[in-house]
């Protein structure tokens, strides 16, 4: 058995009737014994454990479901056993009876591959009857009038067109209020603003004049702020007050800025020293030490 170069290649079938030299051998996976070309497969051997991965299905006429056979078992226990477990009847009809083409002298089966929902009647139809003209498709389905819940919609469309009603409604005054309050502020404000560009004006001009003082000291006046109401001794505090407070920059557009020398005596105001210094040597006896 071999050749000289490969003194163990090949062995003889194990078949009684065969025994022949097969150089290139076949071992069944189930009794392990080597076979040639002819006597490879289960059958042609006989091989006694062929059963043991066998698949064999049968499909019972009660509900048409596929049993499969235990090796090494008898077919009337793996039977029994398949009726008192899993056996359903109502099963058999709905597995053996196709679903087809509802559409009058068609025939066909419909399966996953040609089935078609219509959007409009929502009934399933093959691909040959798949359009409206093709089966004659009554169009989308109208809302009976009878439905027991149509009168609860109409219902509720009804109280949410009111709804928005009075909503855009009860919108429309509150802005309207809205705009008659910001334009009652608006006036308000300006009729503000004149008043203190008024007085600060007229200060100003008393400033520019020489005015003396109204301190309590003298006639007992006090200036009063027109806008903040803080009170002041004299016109001089005032205007430096509203030119640092109240105006931008401590300027007032169109007006020039003036220099007052105040008397430290009395805190009256001069636009000229030499003012001061008469007034001083007149008033207080030529002595400026308050």
């Amino acid at each position: 058995m071999g050749t000289p170069m490969f003194p163990n290649l090949g062995q003889h079938c194990s078949v009684d009737d065969c025994k022949q030299i097969d150089f290139l051998p076949f071992t069944c996976d189930r009794c392990k014994q080597v076979f040639c070309l002819e006597h490879r497969s289960y059958g042609k051997h006989c091989c006694p454990n062929a059963d043991r991965q066998d698949v064999t299905v049968v499909i019972c006429p009660l509900c048409a479901k596929g049993v499969r056979l235990v090796p090494d078992e008898d077919p009337n226990i793996t039977w029994e056993s398949h009726v008192n477990t899993d056996c359903d009847p109502s099963n058999y009809e709905r597995a053996t009876k196709k679903k087809k083409c509802p559409v009058p002298g068609c025939r066909e089966p419909l399966t996953f591959s040609n089935t078609i929902r219509c959007k409009d009647c929502t009934i399933e139809h093959c691909l040959k009857h798949r359009f409206g003209p093709d089966h004659k498709c009554p169009g989308p389905k109208k809302l009976d009038a009878g439905f027991p819940f149509m009168g609860l919609l109409r219902k509720s469309q009804k109280e949410d067109s009111r709804a928005n009603r009075s909503a855009s409604a009860s919108s429309s005054k509150w802005a309207t209020s809205f705009l008659n309050a910001a334009s009652s502020v608006r006036a308000s404000a300006e009729a503000g603003m004149a008043k203190l560009s008024i007085a600060t004006s007229q200060a100003l001009q008393m400033a520019k004049d020489g005015i003396g003082p109204s301190s309590s000291g003298s006639n007992g006046q006090v200036e009063e702020c027109p806008q903040c109401q803080a009170k002041f001794t004299s016109v001089t505090a005032l205007v430096e007050h509203v030119e640092r407070v109240h105006e931008k920059g401590g300027n007032r557009a169109g007006i020039k800025k003036v220099t007052i020398d105040v008397c430290p005596k009395c805190s009256r105001g001069f636009r000229d020293p030499v003012s001061l210094v008469e007034h001083v040597e007149r008033d207080h006896g030529g002595t400026s030490k308050a």
